[in-house]
């Protein structure tokens, strides 16, 4: 640790050489690491000094917690998502004041109608309310009856307390307790009745819609809307900076000078240039080979592996507990039957693709799920023992399932929804990492003021802060605010008999909590990972969404473009890039839709007026990007004033022997005109032929 303290005080020296006092203290990053060296430095002195455990020093001890923080300047995925989150800031607290005005109303008007009523009386062993045979009418009779008068924890009786109520009403958590007090309540010093005025509840549930449903998921609109601002503004910049001087100017935007097909063929383009050919798998020289190669290419042999895939599934689902032994035979035996047909498939695979075989994913991923479900057939107690019980290898290959996506066209749908998801890990994963430092800093603050607390309410064996991770486990069940108020009140037990202060522990408290400390503790943290850091998870997979959606809406997505590689991988096995001409038909009609044009295709072709390269071939991406066109009806529009200008040129990726010397209107009209000579020679030909004819009879 005095390692660590050393070297980040060595770099901020450094810096201050390197940049300058001045000049370093512009960046915010860097004033970041400044308040964390201080304190580091400052909790160094106090241990030196041996004060730190003095009470007053001791809370200035616990800011060593905010050393992590130092990672925020480290890390760029970390760094992205906390200045996302800065340039949140003042949105977030614009809801946080709307927030405490809206809630001002409703807690002025709970201390107008709970003030001081939430009082009743208990039993001085169990602090529950006492029955209603003792006929106890209020304070003086409690008193009197040698029972306790005690207010409720979570009351009205003032503002601020008022606040605390209405944010634990709005979280969901406590919520009952509190309502139930509310329901209860007859006046002040008197003793509160089961059920006295229920209509009191519509206090509540006016709160609950307009002080949780619509305030709280401000946080939520907030969030997403700054998220798509700064979406906004980085794709202004990119814009600005590669387009300014081709197509813009100064200012502007690019979509400002296209119209909505042109839009969605700029979209294309841009999904084409990301996308090339790749060489097919080579079919192999034997008999055997190329029979297997044939047999597992095609798309009917995987429609059956995947059937059995989801049988295996069904029969996993047939498990249940306390099984007979005749059904528990035949589940095995039905098992060990898809391990050999998985099995054969691998072999299949392996014989007619050699070493290309772990080349592809999902062979490699069906490799290791089959030997390990050989090696669970063959060495099952052992395996269970020591390594993996190899019932949870039958779980993992209901993963393969995951493919039959890739073959069913009305799965375009889920495709879409595992295609957001799979852009949004990047993102979520630095979020995770933001929450993590969050309850990292947390946790360590917990354990310094809270290690000791006494095991009641939220506070258990397992839900502590006595260790590390058991407050990482805590903090992680109030981040989804699940418990938290059960927690505060464990937390704000400050008299006895909930706790004894006069034991001695390290807090010099007992084992008692600390209302003021823990109350803003658990606000705080409860906001920012619950309304805020949670709703980030929210705002990335919705804007993906929305994206993936637009994607489909325009009508060409990244799946057809995919497809259309796979088909062009059987009429160019070499991976050459270029087909030949009369391929054509064949090949556009082999495709799928929507950039299937179906035969007859020639005069449709034709229109679109590809380019021709030496020795009759044609171009992939000539050919998607006329079809890409024609889907989009911009066949006949011009997309920019000067083909040179265009924002993306999807020529750029050609290979070297790429010399277009025609086209296919070009080929056309030579093939025309071919005919039209070949028809005037022939007609001269037989004109020439009759008219020797009639000389020669004339001359008879």
């Amino acid at each position: 640790m005095c390692t660590s303290k050393i070297i980040f005080t060595i770099e901020l020296i450094l810096k201050w050489f390197a940049y300058g006092i001045t000049n370093y203290f512009t960046n915010g990053w860097n004033k970041l690491d400044f308040i964390i060296v201080i304190v580091s430095i400052l909790g160094t002195v106090l241990d030196l000094l041996g004060i730190a455990d003095i009470p007053i020093f001791k809370s200035m001890r616990t800011l060593r917690a905010l050393r992590p923080l130092k990672a925020l300047s480290r890390f760029e995925g970390i760094r992205i998502v906390v200045n996302a989150l800065f340039g949140a800031i003042p949105s977030i607290f614009n809801v946080l004041l709307v927030c405490l005005v809206f809630w001002l109303i409703f807690s002025i008007m709970g201390v107008q109608l709970f003030g001081g009523k939430f009082y009743k009386c208990v039993y001085v062993d169990t602090h529950n309310r006492v029955n209603i045979s003792e006929n106890i009418k209020n304070k003086i009779d409690c008193l009197n009856r040698n029972f306790t008068w005690e207010n409720s924890r979570i009351n009205f009786d003032n503002v601020l307390i008022g606040y605390l109520a209405l944010f634990q009403v709005a979280t969901f958590k406590g919520w009952i307790e509190i309502m139930s007090d509310a329901t209860d309540a007859k006046d002040i010093d008197i003793q509160p009745e089961y059920e006295t005025n229920v209509y009191i509840l519509l206090y509540f549930v006016f709160f609950i819609i307009f002080g949780s449903f619509f305030t709280l998921n401000l946080f939520i609109g907030v969030v997403i809307d700054n998220f798509n601002q700064q979406k906004r503004m980085l794709s202004f910049l990119i814009h600005k900076i590669i387009y300014n001087k081709k197509i813009l100017g100064a200012d502007g935007t690019l979509d400002m000078f296209m119209t909505e097909d042109q839009k969605k063929y700029y979209n294309a383009m841009k999904k084409m240039g990301s996308k090339k050919p790749t060489k097919a798998l080579p079919r192999p020289r034997f008999a055997l080979g190329r029979f297997l190669f044939d047999v597992t290419t095609n798309q009917k042999f995987d429609i059956f592996i995947m059937i059995c895939i989801f049988l295996n599934m069904v029969c996993m689902c047939l498990e249940h507990h306390n099984q007979s032994y005749i059904y528990d035979l035949v589940l095995d035996y039905i098992n060990t039957l898809f391990v050999i047909i998985f099995t054969i498939e691998c072999i299949m695979k392996l014989i007619a693709l050699n070493f290309k075989y772990f080349t592809i994913p999902w062979n490699v991923f069906d490799f290791i799920i089959v030997v390990a479900s050989v090696l669970g057939q063959a060495l099952g107690e052992i395996m269970a023992q020591f390594v993996v019980n190899p019932t949870l290898l039958r779980v993992v290959r209901v993963a393969r399932v995951g493919r039959i996506l890739r073959l069913v066209q009305g799965a375009k749908g889920i495709r879409t929804l595992l295609f957001a998801l799979a852009v949004s890990m990047p993102a979520l994963f630095n979020i995770g990492l933001l929450l993590f430092l969050v309850m990292f800093i947390y946790s360590i603050f917990g354990m310094s003021f809270f290690a000791y607390v006494r095991k009641s309410a939220g506070i258990t064996d397992l839900f502590n802060f006595e260790t590390f991770p058991n407050s990482m486990i805590v903090l992680f069940q109030m981040c989804t605010t699940a418990g938290w108020s059960g927690v505060f009140q464990a937390l704000t037990n400050d008299q006895p008999p909930a706790c004894d202060p006069t034991l001695n522990t390290p807090s010099h408290k007992g084992d008692c909590g600390n209302p003021a400390i823990a109350t803003p503790f658990l606000v705080s943290y409860v906001i920012i990972t619950s309304l805020i850091v949670i709703n980030m998870y929210i705002a990335v997979i919705l804007e993906n969404f929305n994206q993936a959606q637009e994607d489909v809406q325009q009508g060409l997505t990244d799946d057809d473009y995919d497809m259309y590689y796979e088909k062009w991988q059987r009429f160019d096995p070499s991976g050459s890039q270029f087909i030949k001409y009369d391929q054509l038909s064949d090949f556009v009609d082999d495709l799928e839709p929507p950039l299937r044009i179906s035969k007859p295709n020639h005069l449709l072709l034709v229109r679109m007026n590809l380019p021709i390269c030496e020795y009759d071939r044609m171009h992939c991406v000539d050919i998607l990007d006329g079809l890409t066109k024609y889907f989009l009806g911009t066949l006949d529009t011009e997309i920019a004033s000067n083909e040179i200008d265009a924002p993306i040129d999807i020529k750029k990726d050609r290979p070297k022997h790429y010399h277009p010397i025609s086209t296919t209107i070009q080929r056309q009209r030579e093939l025309y005109l071919i005919r039209l000579i070949l028809r005037r020679f022939r007609n001269n030909v037989e004109r020439r032929r009759n008219e020797r004819k009639h000389r020669e009879l004339t001359f008879e």
